[in-house]
């Protein structure tokens, strides 16, 4: 398992890829919490949320999850974790600049997201 220190090295390095474009109007910037975040809707132990574009109070904020990624990926060494954070950072950071853009519609992230969750609840009603 990542310690905090190795986790947030691998943040900050994944950081260093995105244009600074990207940053535009995340006033509560990226923060690593070292909670892990079961959806409401979870059925089990058998979700987790990785990351979370938060908007409130008119802050614009990024948290990723180290204690979901260690209950996902116990064994995950960095390079492992690197290529996961990649692609959860980047998620987020999709929602962000979509959120900035207006971008609500079937195509948008959130539209997937929502379209993967009611897939997730459908698969466990049964």
């Amino acid at each position: 398992m990542l310690t905090l220190t190795e986790y947030k090295r691998i943040v900050s390095e994944l950081l260093d890829e995105l244009p600074p474009e990207f940053f535009k109007d995340l006033s509560g910037g990226v923060i690593v919490s070292e909670a892990f975040l079961v959806p409401d809707y979870a059925r089990g132990n058998d979700l987790y949320i990785m990351g979370h574009y938060k908007l409130y109070s008119g802050v614009r904020q990024i948290v990723l999850y180290k204690g979901s990624f260690d209950r996902v990926y116990p064994d995950a060494d960095a390079g492992k974790a690197k290529n996961i954070l990649r692609g959860v950072l980047r998620h987020e950071f999709r929602h962000h600049l979509e959120y900035l853009g207006g971008i609500h519609d079937a195509g948008s992230l959130e539209a997937e997201d929502e379209r993967e969750k009611l897939a997730y609840l459908e698969r466990h009603s049964k």
